[in-house]
């Protein structure tokens, strides 16, 4: 469930907003209640709805009027078992989803003032885990649109290891082509298309089973999709998408006529990569293209993606730091086309 979708949850629109919104850990509480119980508190061990108890001094901890039985307000959550202050925990999810470039680590942990590189690094992992929901829906399947779908290498350069070596990562995009309203100004750019919703995943290989996966997973059946003449995709009709391959040949001229939107989401995804994180590790890039799809379909609606996230982080499990550096946690991802 997407808060996004509860007008009666408002969110902060600037930074002044933001302080007076949230001034201590207590407002942050009473949000994230709302958030996580839009009905009423339900208690997770006897299932009562109702007006809980509360401790003063312990603003994340509600007491059950029948069971009596308390419960933490952040378990549960990506929150569960971190010894950080809930207030920075809201200062952390409206730095990451206020800023358009996002941040980097290193940034993120200067503008908290959190004593130890590790402790951002987590935080911001444990976040980008809450911004794929679970229940995830598919993309396309509206009239007069269609999904463009193409693969992009991902990584630097490798020297000295020998010719065709390298240690890049392949990723899989699905992105809405959507139409601009005649007699804009930005009609007349790429002859009125623009993205819409965007679906990013790490997959092993070009093979068709890696690319059917992808797709059945992230577009709705019936789509009018459209992708190269790559071999991988020879199927896709036959699996009850209606399919259009453009024979490309390498010229970029016809990529830019037919396949236009999604070579601009890859170009912005590269871009955002190496300016903002100067690079990421094959081991993370899903949690990065989680990231970028947040940010990017939400980009419109840039201040909304703070309650967005907080109501997704509610529902949601996140990796502790041994997980992240062991390489134990899988990151969510849209599709079930994992390394």
């Amino acid at each position: 469930m997407d808060v996004l979708d509860r007008a009666e949850l408002g969110f902060p629109k600037s930074l002044p907003e933001f302080q007076e919104f949230f001034p201590d850990d207590a407002a942050c509480a009473s949000y994230l209640e709302k958030a996580r119980w839009p009905n009423g508190f339900t208690c997770p061990h006897c299932q009562k709805t109702g007006e809980p108890s509360r401790i003063k001094a312990r603003p994340t901890v509600l007491t059950c009027r029948k069971c009596r039985r308390q419960s933490a307000l952040m378990s549960g959550t990506v929150m569960e078992r971190s010894h950080t202050r809930l207030s920075t925990w809201f200062w952390a999810a409206y730095l990451v989803t206020s800023q358009t470039n996002g941040m980097s680590a290193a940034q993120f942990q200067r503008q908290l003032g959190l004593s130890r590189y590790e402790t951002a690094f987590g935080l911001l992992h444990k976040l980008r885990a809450a911004m794929v929901r679970p229940n995830q829906d598919r993309i396309g399947g509206l009239p007069g649109q269609h999904v463009e779908i193409d693969e992009t290498w991902i990584g630097g350069r490798t020297r000295g290891e020998g010719r065709g070596v390298h240690h890049k990562v392949l990723v899989a995009c699905a992105v809405e082509v959507r139409h601009r309203k005649n007699g804009t100004a930005q009609a007349l750019r790429k002859g009125g298309r623009y993205a819409g919703r965007v679906r990013l995943a790490v997959v092993s290989d070009r093979s068709a089973n890696q690319l059917f996966r992808f797709v059945e997973s992230v577009v709705t059946p019936e789509t009018r999709v459209v992708t190269d003449d790559w071999t991988g995709y020879a199927g896709l009709r036959a699996r009850g998408y209606d399919h259009h391959a453009i024979a490309t040949r390498g010229r970029p001229e016809v990529s830019e006529e037919f396949l236009p939107i999604v070579h601009l989401v890859f170009s912005n995804l590269k871009t955002w990569l190496s300016g903002t994180h100067h690079g990421v590790s094959p081991q993370h890039l899903q949690a990065y293209l989680n990231e970028f799809t947040f940010r990017f379909n939400r980009r419109f609606y840039p201040f909304n993606a703070f309650r967005s996230l907080l109501g997704i982080a509610g529902e949601v499990s996140s990796p502790t730091l041994n997980e992240l550096y062991s390489g134990d946690w899988q990151h969510p991802t849209y599709s079930r086309c994992m390394r």
